[in-house]
């Protein structure tokens, strides 16, 4: 079979492309910090974040003997439909859990569900693998205390960039720990290969985030520091979105490839004309993007899929571009 991106273009985001493209082309092109100098700045400009309202519930949690940071979103006046175990973004070197306080206030109030935030600790003070250790002592908890605290058993898990990236690392440790609670797993523009070993990988090989992140790993091809040499097998449905004119493209397209190889259910969404983060951004194809992120996960989280009949999934790729 022969196809290109073009030849799976969704009709229905075309129209959306001239907006986006002038947003970008006002607010220019952005990079994330290529020195500690250039760190402490993003940092302050992270410092104080838009309040939510309702405000988040922080709450400490430790599961054996690890303790984690965790801000806690509920429906109001309604009962939790699920649980979106989210991890942020910020090049695994700044942002906190309270930077998506809207964000994740927003995706609460849609979909009738909770929503928990994990404050991992940062590199370079803390490099790798303190990150996905916090990641996971939260997913623990979760996997343990959700349908007490929160009602339901019905668990998804994802983040934007980094925080996709530590998404799919925790799905890892979990199914190595022989835990499958999670139902799905939603990963928007996340990087897999931070060896730089791979083609897709070496485009973002001289990023000043892997070295504070890698401190002194010994193999950054270990499947814990890049995913991308990971065995992929017996992880939940996983949503993958992305722009084409986001550099880490390759590196998603990649990762889809090798999880519909391993028997995943893989719904790979592609937008045209969209960077980096730019779910996050308010353009006509930011607003598509979580359109269809939010169908997905009610779809996927909906009560109906934790039938005691068994589920026949068919891996399927889906691109928009």
């Amino acid at each position: 079979m022969r196809f290109t991106l073009s030849d799976l273009a969704d009709p229905c985001l075309r129209p959306l492309v001239d907006e986006t493209r002038a947003f970008y082309d006002k607010r220019g092109a952005r990079r994330g910090p290529n020195c500690a100098e250039d760190l402490h700045a993003v940092r302050a400009e992270y410092a104080h974040p838009a309040p939510a309202n309702p405000p988040a519930v922080e709450e400490l949690v430790t599961v054996d003997g690890d303790s984690v940071s965790l801000r806690i979103h509920t429906p109001v006046d309604k009962a939790a439909k699920g649980v979106f175990l989210e991890i942020h973004e910020g090049g695994f070197l700044w942002g906190s859990a309270a930077c998506s306080d809207v964000r994740n206030r927003r995706l609460a109030d849609a979909l009738d569900i909770a929503v928990v935030s994990v404050d991992y600790r940062l590199a370079p003070e803390h490099p790798w693998p303190a990150a996905p250790a916090d990641c996971e002592t939260a997913a623990l908890w979760l996997v343990e205390h959700a349908e007490h605290r929160f009602g339901t058993t019905n668990l998804a898990i994802g983040g934007l960039s980094a925080g996709a990236t530590l998404a799919m690392k925790t799905l890892l440790r979990l199914r190595d720990r022989r835990v499958t609670a999670f139902d799905c797993a939603v990963l928007q523009f996340g990087s897999y290969d931070l060896s730089g070993q791979t083609p897709a990988g070496r485009l973002i090989a001289d990023e000043y985030f892997l070295e504070a992140y890698a401190g002194s790993a010994p193999d950054r091809t270990d499947p814990d520091f890049s995913p991308i040499y990971a065995d992929l097998s017996d992880l939940p449905p996983v949503l993958m979105v992305v722009g084409d004119a986001d550099i880490v493209l390759e590196d998603n397209l990649v990762m889809a490839a090798r999880l519909l190889a391993s028997g995943t259910d893989v719904d790979v969404r592609v937008y045209p004309d969209a960077p980096h983060g730019f779910t996050a951004h308010p353009t006509p194809m930011g607003r598509a993007g979580l359109d269809d992120i939010y169908t997905w996960l009610r779809d996927h989280l909906s009560p109906a899929t934790h039938s005691s009949q068994p589920i026949h999934r068919t891996p399927t790729v889906l691109i928009n571009e």
